[in-house]
């Protein structure tokens, strides 16, 4: 599948993600702030917080925080005010580096230790009958440790973000995000994981050994096709969830988005037809539960073109099966053509894989969900107006897809009831949960997905997901004291 090319450069809003503050000192004279401010604004920056330090005979200092589109346009920013000599800048932080020194997460202890009795109970010797009390009954781990809260992120550093195989060390700020998004929206304590090795015999070795103490596994930007193996393995072997969230997430919540757009736009699943770009792990999974949902025709498309029968170059065992359910026409052709009254367009790949062009043959009630990060396959502007739709991975656009909507609750049900594994009924249960957060009069073009800081939808997720678990028989509990903060 070849790349397009883009005739102009799409103009992107400056981000908090590229933020950054300067301490100023700033002339005491009037209008010299808003000269400052002038000077921000021209070269396109959003300014943010101002900050009074200090005033002395210099003048006034301040720290003044600006959002920029990326890091060049940061650069270009600080460098207009560095060209006013009236203004010293003194120093320039970047927030989003700053929030990252130390790391994100710390282990806090739930219980002060300020006292001999309290030394006596949390350590020794106190502590020798709660271990007996578990040798003696290995279920009661889950109650009287961390395990029945508490879920491994686990990494091999091989497909992170948009970023690719950049290793263990360099994965750890994204697992260290992962695990504070688990605490933050459900409560669920996390610790992050990342293995130097990317050979699926010594992951799953390592990921069986370490799961005592954990009461779920969340696998994490693992490159295909070696994390289906890897997933596979572990739900053979362990009796708790395993989770590959960039397949089961991602399909998870952009089934939710699909089921309150298709009501929206008042369509039937069972007569959509879908063009997918990027046949890896998220899209793999999203069609197989789309398919489950009821729709048929969908097309799949790698870099070599559409996935069909009797394809043999760049062909894997998933890719095998993928086009046993996929493309029941068993089309041949290029996107542009497969694009014609389709329903959906759902981009799992990469920047510049869609032309805005091809999406005008689209259907007349058009759908786009376009969800590479950081850069999506279309940007919302440039869709034409056949487009009724579109949702993105992006904060900074309406409809944002994420999958903190889903990972959050669904472990947060699954270890409420000391679930075996996470399956297909819980997965669609937290599907509807999400999608049933927002009221069918609420529902707009820019509104089918709830907000990732709506705390609500992690609850609804875990009670759906606890529900199914108990239902479909992977629960060791028949009731759920789901608490939440």
């Amino acid at each position: 599948m070849k790349k397009r090319k883009r005739n102009t450069p799409t103009i992107r809003k400056p981000s908090a993600s590229y933020s950054f503050t300067m301490r100023i000192v700033i002339p005491s004279r009037p209008g010299s702030f808003a000269q400052v401010a002038s000077l921000i604004g021209k070269a396109g920056g959003d300014l943010g917080a101002i900050d009074l330090v200090t005033v002395s005979k210099e003048g006034t200092i301040r720290d003044v925080t600006v959002a920029a589109r990326d890091e060049k346009h940061a650069e270009k920013i600080i460098a207009s005010v560095r060209r006013e000599k009236s203004f010293d800048v003194r120093s320039v932080s970047d927030r989003t580096f700053l929030m990252h020194l130390g790391g994100k997460i710390s282990v806090e202890n739930r219980h002060p230790v300020k006292t001999r009795d309290d030394l006596s109970m949390a350590y020794t010797p106190g502590v020798a009958r709660v271990c007996m009390a578990i040798h003696e009954k290995p279920r009661a781990s889950w109650s009287l440790t961390i395990k029945g809260n508490t879920v491994a992120v686990v990494s091999d550093g091989s497909a992170v973000l948009g970023l690719g195989d950049i290793g263990p060390e360099a994965a750890m700020p994204v697992m260290e995000g992962k695990a504070m998004l688990f605490k933050e929206f459900a409560g669920v304590n996390a610790f992050p994981i990342c293995l130097n090795t990317h050979n699926v015999d010594e992951i799953v070795q390592t990921v069986k050994a370490l799961a005592p103490t954990f009461g779920g596994i969340n696998l994490e930007d693992i490159a295909a096709p070696r994390c289906f193996e890897i997933e596979r393995r572990l739900i053979e072997t362990l009796s708790i969830p395993v989770f590959h969230d960039d397949q089961h997430g991602t399909a998870t919540v952009v089934l939710a988005a699909l089921l309150n757009a298709v009501r929206l736009l008042k369509l039937e699943l069972k007569k959509m037809k879908v063009v997918l770009s990027g046949v890896g792990a998220a899209g793999i999974a999203c069609s197989r539960m789309m398919y489950r949902a009821g729709i048929r025709n969908i097309i799949g498309f790698d870099r070599k073109g559409a996935l069909y029968r009797g394809r043999t170059e760049h062909m894997n065992p998933e890719k095998a099966s993928f086009v046993k359910f996929t493309n029941p026409e068993n089309y041949r052709g290029g996107m542009a053509g497969a694009l014609k009254g389709a329903h959906l367009f759902l981009g799992l790949s990469g920047p510049g894989s869609v032309d805005p062009a091809w999406l005008k043959k689209m259907a007349p009630r058009a759908m786009v969900f376009a969800m590479a990060n950081p850069v999506p396959e279309v940007y919302p502007e440039e869709v034409p107006r056949n487009v009724k739709i579109v949702a993105t991975g992006r904060s900074d656009y309406p409809n944002q897809i994420n999958n903190v909507l889903c990972f959050p609750g669904i472990f947060k049900g699954a270890l409420s009831v000391y679930a075996t594994r996470i399956n297909e009924r819980m997965k669609l249960a937290a599907a509807r949960a999400i999608a049933g957060t927002i009221p069918p009069k609420a529902l707009s073009p820019e509104y089918i997905i709830p907000s990732v800081f709506d705390k609500t939808v992690a609850e609804r997720v875990a009670k759906a997901a606890a529900k199914a678990a108990i239902s479909s028989g992977v629960a060791r509990r028949k009731t759920t004291p789901l608490t939440f903060q």
